[in-house]
């Protein structure tokens, strides 16, 4: 008869260890690739902000409300391809409600805009959300003016992102605002999970990690 025998102490100590170290090890890099999307938000909303600004300094005029269009298409190459212009009249008319949909005339053209000018890669002609960035949360990217005083952001131009996980949304506001998802140049509406939810209003200062955020910030 053969004996039958268990671990020992150090064994088991031992095995401990090494889940103990792997689990560590999972959390560590679920970290990191939290870390860097957040970063890359950052980095979204800085790349919006330099080409909104960087074409106003080339061509005197917002992008998306550069026009008109023959003017526009014959700076040539890749402005060639530009289909739609804006009206000229020193604003962006792009609508809160149109910010992940791409459905106004100068969401349209701000996206054309910003890409025949080199600020921005992408296809030129593309329609609809198929011209939005996609953000680094599997959200959207998209821009609107806010005229109305909307509470989830501020007055201006905006640039926001869509499906930004509570930590994450914190994360990036304490990096470039205040922390609070109801001041400062970042705001944040509470959205539908999985959904883009258009800016709305910011019901409170605290960001919840278990919901999901539209994050604007003026530019």
């Amino acid at each position: 008869m053969k004996n039958s025998k268990g671990f020992t102490l150090v064994e088991l100590a031992i095995v401990l260890i090494i889940i103990g170290v792997i689990l560590g090890a999972v959390l560590k890099g679920q970290e990191l690739i939290d870390n860097a999307k957040v970063k890359r938000a950052i980095t979204d909303m800085n790349s919006i902000f330099v080409a909104y600004n960087g074409y106003i300094d080339r061509y005197q005029k917002k992008p998306g409300d550069d026009g008109d269009l023959t003017t526009l298409q014959n700076r040539g190459g890749a402005w060639a391809t530009v289909t739609v212009a804006g009206n000229i009249n020193g604003a962006l008319n792009a609508t809160a409600a149109n910010t992940f949909t791409n459905g106004g005339v100068e969401t349209t053209s701000f996206w054309q805009h910003v890409k025949a000018a080199g600020f921005m890669t992408g296809n030129i002609t593309a329609a609809g959300t198929a011209a939005l960035p996609v953000n680094g949360f599997n959200g959207l990217v998209g821009v609107f003016n806010n005229t109305t005083n909307l509470t989830g952001a501020g007055t201006g131009i905006n640039v926001c992102l869509s499906q930004v996980p509570g930590k994450a949304a914190a994360a990036i506001d304490k990096q470039l605002d205040d922390g609070l998802r109801n001041s400062g140049s970042i705001r944040a509406t509470i959205g539908v999970a999985g959904a883009n939810t258009a800016p709305g209003a910011a019901t409170g200062p605290e960001y919840v990690e278990s919901s999901e955020y539209s994050l604007c910030r003026s530019l």
